[in-house]
């Protein structure tokens, strides 16, 4: 059964397994991974993961300003699946959740199951009536991931990235 864990060090092998299966210079949404973040080493790792385990904050604890989001790593049996995050505010550009699946970890509903993981967070813990989750028009499994969550597309725009598909989710009070 996976689950959903906070950024950890002791998955540092696992995690870079899982970066490398989607293959060099892809991105990997949901680890909050940039260009210049150095994973290789176990330094530069533990930097990294320090970074997004202080960006978090415990459930039902307060949320300070500078603690913007609840990132997760899909895991299971020790092997990193795949990472999703929720962001705490709403960045109009960006959306509220993003999420990847492992290539070969797909067609499983893994990102299906992780997002609804965070959707309850999102209405639970922060109490939030909506979430935006934005997707690559051209990801029709990301489309369908949403949809299946309840997502209604408020429309596709152009980004620098490319045209992004834009749904909503709003939560029943």
């Amino acid at each position: 059964m996976p689950e959903l864990i906070l950024p950890t060090v002791r998955l540092h092998a696992a995690f870079l397994d899982c970066r490398d299966d989607w293959g060099p210079g892809l991105h990997e949404d949901g680890f909050g991974l940039g260009v210049d973040d150095d994973v290789d080493s176990p330094e530069g790792f533990a930097a990294w993961v320090r970074e997004r385990v202080r960006m978090a904050h415990p459930a039902g604890d307060p949320c300070p300003e500078e603690q913007h989001g609840s990132p997760r790593w899909i895991v299971e049996h020790g092997q990193v699946l795949g990472g999703i995050a929720l962001r705490h505010k709403l960045d109009d550009e960006i959306g509220q959740i993003g999420y990847g699946v492992r290539p070969s970890a797909r067609r499983r509903g893994l990102a299906s199951w992780a997002l609804g993981e965070m959707l309850t967070e999102a209405r639970v813990v922060l109490g939030l009536d909506r979430v935006l989750i934005p997707c690559l028009a051209d990801n029709i499994a990301s489309a369908r991931t949403i949809e299946h969550n309840g997502g209604v597309l408020e429309g596709i725009r152009d980004t620098e990235h490319g045209p992004v598909r834009r749904y909503w989710i709003a939560f029943d009070r």
